[in-house]
């Protein structure tokens, strides 16, 4: 991953000539830095995402690494809604799986940030899809949330195969700042 770009670089992001990244940068809309003892400039991934956002232009190659990308697995109506709500269509993608089929499928394809799942759908194919997940080393650092039904209890699973539990039920409000929270601090998203 990139984090410090040359103005020839940000114009093929951008797609207009590097003349008009100069112009943006010494214009101070884009910030950045001057490599010492030359007129070089150089611009940090977080000022070239967030200028990005501003003037509304596409991320492009950066997409990836400028949005979170949530996976729900059996989560219903009312908390998806909620999530939408709170979680910004600008920073966040979410998609949606019904079994741990389709969410195996989805974490493959999509290589999410953060996976939420539901104890709804049965606990123990909720237990499976979270410690497939953890045992792939693709996903160590992905942040994996349960959400607890009444019927399920502390005993009987390992806790820490989570990195966070909601007993239903819960606001969805609380869980979508505790999701922009844990997915911001692995993302560093501006």
């Amino acid at each position: 991953m990139r984090t410090i770009f040359t103005t020839g670089q940000v114009a093929k992001i951008c797609k207009v000539a590097p003349r008009t990244v100069s112009k943006w940068f010494d214009s101070g809309r884009l910030r950045g830095y001057r490599i010492p003892g030359s007129q070089d400039r150089r611009i940090p991934r977080e000022h070239l995402i967030r200028f990005l956002k501003e003037h509304g232009m596409p991320l492009g190659e950066l997409e990836d690494e400028a949005m979170g990308k949530i996976l729900l697995v059996g989560v219903e109506g009312p908390v998806q809604g909620g999530l939408s709500d709170i979680l910004s269509a600008e920073d966040f993608k979410i998609d949606l799986a019904a079994s741990g089929f389709e969410a195996g499928i989805q974490a493959e394809s999509l290589h999410p940030d953060c996976v939420v799942v539901d104890f709804a759908m049965g606990r123990n194919e909720a237990l499976m899809i979270a410690q497939n997940l953890r045992r792939n080393s693709d996903y160590t650092d992905t942040v994996l949330i349960g959400l607890l039904t009444d019927d399920d209890t502390a005993a009987g699973f390992d806790r820490t195969v989570f990195n966070e539990t909601f007993r239903k039920p819960f606001d969805a409000a609380l869980l979508g700042e505790r999701i922009k929270t844990l997915v911001s601090r692995k993302k560093q998203l501006v």
